[in-house]
């Protein structure tokens, strides 16, 4: 699958260009000349990285790399005047995984984000869907936008739920699991009782769930809605 980069750049000329080298490399772009381009593009897809460049017409690089921290967990380079050191280094305070300045030379741009992706491809992989946040990197875990607080087994149920999206996981493969991760004894019973507190927690409607479904006389498996396409 192409990794999908969002660029914000308000130079035509500059975008068109980078468009063309990005995916003659493969990649898929998508374009924003504005911050309030971008805020909308972000909105309504997601991205394996971003390319953003510092001045914009209507706001600056800054507030969109603070909101794609909030939104997307993706690596982010910075285009850059020349020579513009005090913009580099607040982008790099920032949590910006890399800079580049302009004028660039087009196969260093293509190595710095190959280096980028490469680091996010080697850490475990944030879970967005339908309001449900997981990082298994931080062991955090939202529910719209809200932190919810799993004991250890309840987080270890709902990680093997998101790590196999579309597979039925029956009763005996969940014990076998959580018996290796909680090294104590884990019964019918308490699995039972384990995925009524994990709906508890994440569903909207326990009593109607959408992100944990029973499959009658096999198990479970991962709601349609939580699975990507």
């Amino acid at each position: 699958m192409r990794k999908k980069i969002c660029l914000v750049e308000d130079d035509k000329t500059i975008a068109k260009n980078l468009m063309r080298l990005l995916q003659s490399e493969g990649f898929a772009v998508s374009h924003a000349g504005t911050q309030r381009e971008a805020s909308a593009m972000l909105a309504e897809s997601r991205f394996d990285m971003a390319l953003v460049d510092i001045s914009l017409p209507d706001g600056n690089g800054f507030a969109v790399c603070t909101e794609i921290q909030q939104t997307q967990n993706i690596p982010v380079i910075f285009l850059t005047a020349s020579g513009d050191e005090s913009s580099v280094v607040t982008g790099l305070n920032m949590g910006a995984d890399d800079y580049i300045t302009k004028p660039f030379r087009p196969r260093e741009l293509i190595a710095r984000i190959r280096a980028a992706l490469r680091k996010t491809d080697c850490q475990p992989a944030c879970f967005d869907r339908n309001g449900i946040f997981v990082d298994p990197v931080s062991g955090l875990v939202k529910k719209n936008g809200k932190e919810i607080y799993l004991s250890a087994l309840e987080y270890r149920l709902l990680l093997i739920f998101i790590n196999n999206p579309g597979n039925i996981l029956t009763r005996d493969r969940l014990l076998d699991e959580l018996w290796d991760a909680a090294g104590q004894f884990v019964n019918n019973n308490t699995l039972t009782v384990y995925i009524k507190r994990l709906r508890e927690k994440m569903e909207d409607d326990p009593a109607s769930p959408q992100m944990i479904l029973t499959v009658h006389g096999i198990g479970y498996r991962l709601g349609d809605g939580y699975v990507s396409e």
